[in-house]
């Protein structure tokens, strides 16, 4: 009996032995899987890999206070404005519905803020007093060959009257003289009267210079046979007289091609403290993609842009004055493709990285330089490796600020291209005759890379895809931070989600990093299933914030001139290193050039700090700072917000 008994338990371990093998062979994989994840969600909790790796935790919104965030800016109250206008949703654009949020990464608190226009591909950059200037933004929706039914393009309106300008309302149809097709005016337009042109050697007026106007017309109907394939004159209906024999549009081609986004000229201060969009007067130019850089004097120049026709702004500039709340136009013209990254230059002037972020011939404003607004002049930088794939490149001022040095990182062929660079390329503006040389290598092609300013001096990169936004599940899931003084990267724990185009970075005054956006063309790697929008926010904890302390700053004064000093408390003045002001960001499309790091001089006591702002104002322009102080290993304090008036 117990021989028996023995045999059949025997057999029963043999056969429980098998059926575990074999479900074992047929979920291996998943059980590793599960077992690879579960172990690595041990390894980046251990208190030792997060002292030299950091850590990444998603944060994830209420489902109705969710959104496509397109442009996100830190404001001096700690809170961050998410703007998503229509969110790159023509639904939402259809329907007029616009989102802003709020955001409170303290408190974790999230409110909706009434938008008033499509604010979705604006233009941004903090003010003086504080409030964000908000510029430009969707008119118009593209449409891809295809989809477009009613032929339409750009009709040029002359006006040869000398005595007034004439206004042409939308609805207004031209007719070819020759071809004889009616097309429809979308927009009220205004053509400024015709400049009398005088000649010195007569003594007399010779001919008018008419005044030109510019307007998208379409098709009354549907169809190919509403295509025009040449340039025609058209007459305008409705008009008699002399105004008849003045006032007509010339037109070329006026067909089915793809349709191209639009601008708005509209223009707005976000008040932070009254949490409200403020109606400024409108750009002269309509701007979809332009990049607003603040100046010396606290004035802002918006630059390039899609206007309300679709195609790029001429090279025509302007300027904003937050005195007056008016814009008005650069003497002289300078064209570059859209979201150049342009930054003031410590002596006054604009340096453009030659970054992009979009449409443009791929011949026009590409080149890096120097840009004098005064005299128009434009000094090109030789040196650029990969100067072909700069669109989607990312820029970044490595701090100090006072050293003038720029990295540019990764980027992309123009349009739609499969190729993207690997390549950082450093720059000295302070050098007699500043050229690029390559710094260290990303281990991947990168597009849209973003890059923060961190108050230890190191530059954390991370995200963006090595195929154009995302295309073949291409996100980059790797971070890594660079070392501006021993010209290193160095790996750091890994992002948990992939970012690519609509994506951006803004560092927080606790100095951890918010990550948002991401909208991949596809969602999956055979490139057949449309993608979804990426609508979680990550924040980075960096190494720095895992050690057993960290400076601290009290009291202290709020307003700080420029060439003046403040005092703070502290019970860490001997080990306070470096006193950094950071302004806060104001990101989209890659380009953030509100970001600079300017390095203080800091003299200490036993419980105090004093730290003197520099007295340049090109260095350091007017607004809302936050002051950083930093130990001996690196660690920065919370940061204290201080205005410069």
């Amino acid at each position: 009996m117990k021989d028996g008994a023995s045999r059949r338990r025997a057999r029963r371990i043999a056969i429980g032995s098998v059926v575990v093998l074999a479900l074992a062979g047929m979920n291996g994989p998943w059980l590793y899987r599960f077992g690879s994840a579960k172990y690595h969600e041990y390894k980046i909790n251990r208190p030792e890999y997060k002292a030299d790796n950091g850590k990444w935790d998603v944060v994830q919104f209420p489902q109705d206070m969710r959104l496509n965030t397109i442009h996100a800016a830190l404001l001096h109250t700690g809170k961050i404005l998410l703007v998503a206008g229509s969110g790159n949703n023509q639904k939402n654009f259809d329907a007029k519905k616009f989102d802003t949020r709020l955001y409170d990464p303290v408190k974790g608190s999230i409110k909706k803020i009434p938008t008033p226009s499509d604010l979705f591909c604006t233009g941004h950059t903090q003010l003086a007093n504080g409030n964000l200037l908000i510029a430009g933004g969707t008119k118009r929706y593209e449409k891809l060959r295809g989809d477009v039914t009613k032929a339409g393009g750009l009709m040029i309106v002359h006006n040869e009257d000398p005595d007034a300008p004439k206004t042409i309302k939308a609805g207004t149809r031209f007719t070819g003289k020759e071809n004889g097709k009616t097309f429809v005016a979308k927009d009220n337009i205004t053509i400024e009267r015709a400049k009398k042109v005088f000649d010195p050697a007569t003594g007399k007026f010779v001919r008018n210079d008419p005044g030109l106007g510019r307007v998208y017309v379409e098709a009354q109907r549907s169809g190919t046979k509403y295509e025009t394939g040449t340039q025609d004159n058209y007459r305008v209906q409705g008009l008699t007289g002399a105004d008849a024999r003045n006032v007509y549009g010339i037109a070329q081609k006026l067909a089915l091609d793809k349709k191209d986004f639009q601008g708005i000229r509209d223009s707005y201060e976000f008040d932070p403290v009254a949490e409200k969009y403020i109606k400024v007067d409108p750009m002269n130019e309509a701007r979809w993609y332009p990049t607003l850089t603040t100046l010396s004097d606290g004035k802002v120049l918006s630059v390039s842009g899609l206007d309300e026709i679709g195609q790029l702004v001429p090279g025509k500039n302007e300027v904003y004055d937050p005195k007056t709340k008016k814009w008005t136009y650069l003497k002289k013209q300078r064209q570059f493709p859209t979201y150049p990254a342009l930054f003031q230059m410590a002596n006054g002037k604009i340096f453009y990285s030659g970054a992009n972020a979009g449409y443009g011939p791929d011949n026009v404003g590409r080149k890096p330089g120097i840009w004098d607004l005064r005299t128009n002049t434009f000094r090109k930088i030789p040196g650029l490796s990969d100067a072909n794939l700069m669109e989607t490149a990312g820029t970044v001022e490595l701090p100090p600020a006072q050293d003038q040095r720029y990295m540019v990182v990764g980027g992309g062929g123009v349009g739609e291209s499969k190729l993207s660079s690997n390549k950082t390329r450093i720059v000295d503006l302070k050098d007699a005759n500043p050229k690029f040389t390559d710094g260290p290598t990303l281990e991947k092609g990168t597009r849209y890379p973003q890059s923060s300013i961190l108050p230890d001096d190191s530059i954390l990169v991370s995200g963006g895809s090595e195929d154009y936004r995302g295309r073949g599940d291409s996100n980059i899931l790797q971070a890594r931070l660079y070392d501006t003084k021993s010209n290193t990267f160095r790996s750091v724990a890994d992002p948990l989600v992939g970012r690519n185009y609509h994506s951006g970075s803004i560092l927080l005054p606790d100095g951890r990093v918010l990550f948002f956006g991401s909208d991949s063309l596809y969602a999956d790697k055979a490139n057949t299933k449309p993608g979804v929008f990426e609508q979680r926010i990550e924040i980075y904890t960096p190494p720095y914030l895992y050690r057993d302390s960290r400076p601290t700053l009290e009291g202290g004064q709020k307003t700080i001139a420029r060439g003046g000093s403040a005092t703070y408390q502290t019970s860490h003045a001997s080990s306070i290193k470096t006193a950094r002001l950071i302004r806060p960001s104001a990101s989209t499309h890659v380009t953030d050039v509100d970001q600079t790091s300017i390095a203080l001089d800091l003299k200490k006591t036993a419980d105090s700090v004093t730290v003197t702002v520099p007295e340049n104002r090109s260095l350091v322009e007017s607004g809302w700072y936050m002051l950083f102080v930093t130990d001996d290993r690196g660690t920065p304090s919370k940061a204290q917000w201080v205005h410069v008036p």
